[in-house]
């Protein structure tokens, strides 16, 4: 590979733009393939590069990658540990404990990332901490925006969606989305993969997976009582969620 065939081949792309074919391109970082229709797609706006295979690789598709043309911020990946926070209609000064720290989380999508998630890399690992707003929830899918990963801002819109069969592992066709996730939870997730065009697809179908911070009609910052709920600590109000296991 050399310098001057990475700059013959760049062009400035934007998410969702065809890259080509799967036939043809391996996807590489800032692209994915659709699963529908095996067409590469950009994940991010910047410019498209094609890397040539090695000589002695049996795979002779070039890899085709997008690079930020500014400070996006990390992307998101399959196998992500994902943080979601469900979309205020309207603000909230109160700061909302998350863990071992205390942030607000603008629900202007404003990602200041002074709630810097990393207090749960311990638990993931290598994988990629990202926090989501989420923006609407309906009867089979909650979808939201991505505004950090690994604690770094983003500057590219991402948007997740949690499936009603994502939610949790069993009985998958009782899951209720309104008793499962309400405005202004705060939801740890795993990214299972690129999805189409439009988002990612996200799933809290696993004990450690869920809700991990809620906060009650009367704004006190709810604790777990069991799998299912969590409760008030200023009115003892019960509320339903789907609510990941507390981390030792």
């Amino acid at each position: 590979m050399t310098m001057a065939m990475e700059a013959d081949t760049q062009e400035l792309v934007t998410p969702g733009q065809v890259l080509g074919k799967a036939s043809q391109l391996k996807a590489g970082k800032g692209a994915y393939v659709s699963t529908e229709n095996g067409t590469v797609y950009a994940s991010l706006t910047g410019f498209r590069s094609l890397i040539p295979p090695p000589s002695d690789s049996v795979d002779q598709r070039s890899t085709v990658e997008v690079t930020g043309h500014k400070a996006h911020g990390a992307v998101p990946q399959p196998g992500s540990i994902v943080f979601a926070r469900r979309f205020y209609q309207k603000p909230s000064s109160t700061p909302t404990k998350v863990g071992a720290r205390s942030a607000y989380i603008s629900p202007s999508l404003d990602p200041t990332c002074e709630i810097e998630i990393t207090l749960d890399c311990k638990m993931s690992g290598s994988l990629n901490i990202i926090v989501e707003l989420v923006t609407k929830v309906m009867a089979r899918t909650a979808s939201a925006d991505i505004v950090c990963v690994d604690s770094k801002s983003v500057r590219e819109k991402f948007t997740g969606i949690i499936r009603q069969q994502d939610v949790r592992a069993t009985e998958i066709d009782k899951v209720d989305m309104h008793l499962s996730f309400r405005p202004g939870d705060i939801i740890r997730a795993l990214v299972l993969s690129l999805g189409d065009a439009r988002a990612y697809y996200l799933s809290t179908a696993k004990n450690e997976l869920g809700v991990v911070s809620a906060e009650s009609a009367a704004g006190g910052t709810m604790v777990p009582i069991s799998w299912t709920e969590m409760q008030c600590p200023l009115t003892g109000q019960v509320e339903p969620r789907k609510v990941a296991k507390v981390e030792a």
